[in-house]
């Protein structure tokens, strides 16, 4: 009887051992960490140095002029950091327009470049010969170069804010030409000073640079026309020396003109 009683005992123990280890709280398991977030991509995108240089278009108009005209460089470049058109004309903006007076037929060359590449255009312009303008009137044996200048030089007139050479101051020009040539002739040291002018209008600043456009527009023409550019200097006076005061359109256009008179040594 002693004999059961203890094994009893010993069964109730166990019971009471396996209940109480049971009841004992699990320990939480530890989340595991998130993934790694992508690499985010932060190369930047490509810029205008990375790409090609490319010409979108380079025309002259006109295709076809004569002797003595002018034509009109339009040009339009994308991507380039360094632009050019040969023919002495040099460093151009990605986008604009030249006025060029080619005494014969040339060819002007575009070219475009960045550090991807380069693109390159050309255009031609034919020049043919027109019938040459009427001489001047014959001098007078009495007259000096001086003289000659200041009373048969005729002024190349411009529209507002303008220094292309229009058409009647190509007449202007051709005429000035012919006189030019015939005063050099006949007065190896005579020099000529162009003169840039321009309307009241606008600041002294852009007006001066303005004027400076247009004698610079005037001496290239001339020197197309075979006049020697060693013999002739430009100068701007902006507004500061107008020949009409008055409030007019009629005056203004008096005022925005290429002047010819004589140089320092006369």
């Amino acid at each position: 009887m002693r004999i059961q009683f203890r094994a009893l005992g010993a069964a109730a123990f166990a019971i009471l051992l396996v209940t109480a280890t049971s009841c004992k709280k699990k320990a939480p398991v530890a989340a595991p960490p998130p993934p790694a977030a992508a690499a985010e991509n932060t190369a930047p995108p490509p810029g205008p140095s990375t790409l090609a240089a490319r010409i979108n278009s380079f025309t002259a108009e006109p295709r076809s002029i004569e002797r003595g005209q002018s034509a009109t460089l339009r040009w339009s470049v994308a991507n380039a950091t360094d632009i050019s058109i040969d023919q002495n004309l040099g460093e151009v903006q990605a986008n604009g327009s030249r006025q060029v007076f080619p005494g014969n037929t040339i060819t002007y060359t575009l070219t475009a470049r960045s550090a991807a590449g380069s693109d390159t255009r050309s255009v031609t312009v034919e020049v043919s010969s027109g019938p040459p303008p009427p001489p001047p009137a014959p001098p007078s044996a009495n007259l000096s170069g001086v003289d000659m200048l200041t009373q048969q030089a005729q002024d190349a007139y411009f529209d507002y804010d303008k220094s292309d050479i229009r058409g009647d101051a190509q007449t202007a020009l051709q005429h000035d030409a012919q006189l030019l040539k015939q005063i050099f002739a006949a007065d190896p040291s005579f020099t000529v000073v162009i003169e840039g002018h321009c309307d009241e209008r606008g600041s002294a600043e852009y007006n001066l640079g303005l004027g400076d456009r247009r004698a610079q527009a005037a001496k290239e023409y001339l020197v197309s026309l075979g006049v020697p550019a060693d013999r002739m200097t430009t100068i701007s006076y902006g507004k500061d020396r107008p020949v009409c005061t008055d409030a007019t359109e009629q005056c203004y256009q008096r005022n925005r003109r290429a002047h010819l008179s004589p140089g320092t040594a006369h």
